[in-house]
């Protein structure tokens, strides 16, 4: 690529999502010998829009809260991308995540670019009553933006089926019709699809499965610790367990539980419902949460927090195979010691890409007004991962680079393709 570009030095670059996500992008298409044009145009969001949002609360008294929606890029169809409600959220923040969607649904081939969502707030401290009316006047604010042929939120962070619910029902009245196809994560009565709770969790199961042919694990002698319990840890570890994986360790936010025999990860999921934690789990010996990341075992999931494989402890990591449930759980250096140990990193805009997948099928039964089976969405879910892993897969082993940089360069290859199809570059 003939055009430079800086950024504000390692320490700036790794506390700035924005910089890692632009520096990730560069870094692709030099490799792949883009066009500079296509670095270009999508190093910034083709549009970012702040909001304001006036609500009335429980108490009589007006608050104002500030929102973000980001879309990245349309090149490759619509803007896709959940909705997330934080105290801390950044714009900047919004934005590195809205290119992370653009990259997450080009590496599994959906036809959407990436989108992002935000409300600055602390949704615990809100009553059920001001939470809709929130979310409510998020929708009023972007509506006149998104559309099901321009921009489709999600669910994400702090937000849920009946928060989406909520959002449906008054773009829909904006609207004046039902527009089931402007939102996904919706409650399967107002449209969602069947498969969406278990999508994140089973597309890990499938690159799992990919990635372990690979390496030559039998997985009905392997063993998986799982570093975080909630959905999607919870049940990728069922879903291991079912295929033969030994499940030896497992950690939520109150500790780790550990057993070389193994463990029922059904059981320790009525565990935790019953008791809020994964400790004193019978038959388990409770271990320091950062010991068991470093367990021995052929397959680790980080399925919980950001930045937990760090320089600090990527020399003492034992798995053979890691696959990113959780959204950057690994640093950029970490990453780079992890491959030069020769540990498969399936990088979190892989792994995590069925939940994203299965929004794409609600979408398009939405679209049709025709609804499939839980077994129609499996299968397509499936043929769709192990279809982007081995793309993956295979642009590694040409390019000799890490899975992550392979994953943005098949990502960015399709994308490249589209601009010049169109004549952006």
């Amino acid at each position: 690529m003939a055009v430079e570009q800086t950024f504000s030095g390692d320490h700036g670059q790794q506390n700035n999502p924005l910089h890692a996500a632009q520096q990730l992008m560069y870094d692709a298409c030099t490799r792949l010998g883009l066009a500079p044009g296509v670095y270009e145009i999508l190093k910034e969001p083709a549009r970012v829009f702040t909001v304001s949002i006036p609500v009335k609360l429980d108490s009589g008294e007006v608050q104002t809260f500030i929102g973000y929606r980001s879309q990245h890029t349309d090149i490759t169809g619509p803007c896709k991308g959940g909705i997330r409600f934080h105290p801390e959220v950044t714009v900047d923040e919004v934005k590195a995540l809205s290119i992370w969607m653009t990259i997450k649904c080009n590496v599994v081939g959906l036809p959407y670019g990436g989108g992002k969502g935000a409300v600055i707030c602390n949704p615990k401290k809100l009553s059920k009553g001001e939470l809709e009316r929130l979310s409510r006047g998020y929708m009023r604010a972007i509506a006149p933006y998104i559309g099901p042929d321009k921009d489709i939120p999600g669910p994400d962070m702090y937000t849920n089926p009946q928060v989406m619910g909520w959002m449906l029902d008054e773009y829909s009245r904006i609207a004046g019709c039902n527009a089931p196809g402007v939102i996904t994560g919706k409650p399967i009565v107002a449209g969602g699809s069947l498969g969406r709770t278990e999508a994140t969790a089973r597309g890990i199961s499938f690159v799992v499965r990919e990635a372990a042919k690979e390496l030559g694990i039998d997985l009905t002698e392997a063993t998986a610790v799982v570093q975080g319990y909630g959905n999607a840890g919870s049940i990728a570890a069922r879903l291991l367990h079912e295929m033969g994986v030994k499940i030896i360790g497992v950690s939520d936010s109150t500790g780790a539980i550990y057993n070389r025999e193994g463990l029922d990860p059904l059981a320790v999921a009525e565990h935790k419902a019953a008791n809020g934690t994964v400790t004193g789990f019978p038959g388990a010996t409770c271990i320091d949460p950062d010991d068991l990341l470093t367990a021995e075992c052929d397959v680790l999931i980080p399925a919980a927090f950001e930045n937990v494989i760090t320089r600090a402890n990527a020399t003492r990591i034992r798995a053979r195979l890691i696959a990113e449930a959780a959204n950057g759980p690994t640093t950029p250096e970490a990453d780079e010691i992890l491959y030069r140990r020769g540990i498969l990193v399936v990088p979190d805009i892989l792994a995590n890409a069925g939940g994203v997948t299965v929004s794409y099928f609600e979408w398009v039964q939405n679209l049709q007004n025709f609804y499939w089976s839980e077994e129609e969405v499996n299968r397509r879910l499936e043929m769709i991962m192990v279809d982007a892993f081995a793309k993956t897969y295979a642009m590694s082993a040409e390019h000799k680079v890490s899975m992550r940089t392979a994953a943005y360069m098949v990502a960015l290859d399709r994308i490249g393709r589209a601009m010049a199809a169109r004549g952006w570059v």
